[in-house]
């Protein structure tokens, strides 16, 4: 394996991390952020307002994106299994 091919899996393996894991990041920032704005106007500092719709929105994120998400990882997975002879030469 030369360091090239490292750096190739490497780099591929951080996309699809980021490719999975950044819907569901952005969407729990906005609705923090969205409720933290919301909290500063009404001065409202009840801790369940931040955690009870970050769960939901998260949730629906989830439930919205999973197949695409699934479809990324086996692609991922795929590519890592057809190109196991490349990585052992």
């Amino acid at each position: 394996m030369t360091t090239e091919l490292l750096n190739q899996v490497s780099r591929q393996t951080f996309e699809t991390i980021l490719l999975v894991g950044g819907p569901v990041l952005l969407v729990s920032l906005v609705i923090g952020v969205l409720i933290s704005i919301f909290q500063a106007i009404t001065q409202l500092q009840e801790m369940t307002m931040t955690f009870v719709p970050k769960i939901i929105a998260v949730f629906l994120t989830l439930l919205i994106a999973l197949p695409w998400m699934v479809k990324v990882l086996v692609g991922f997975t795929r590519s890592i299994f057809e190109n196991i002879p490349m990585y052992v030469r």
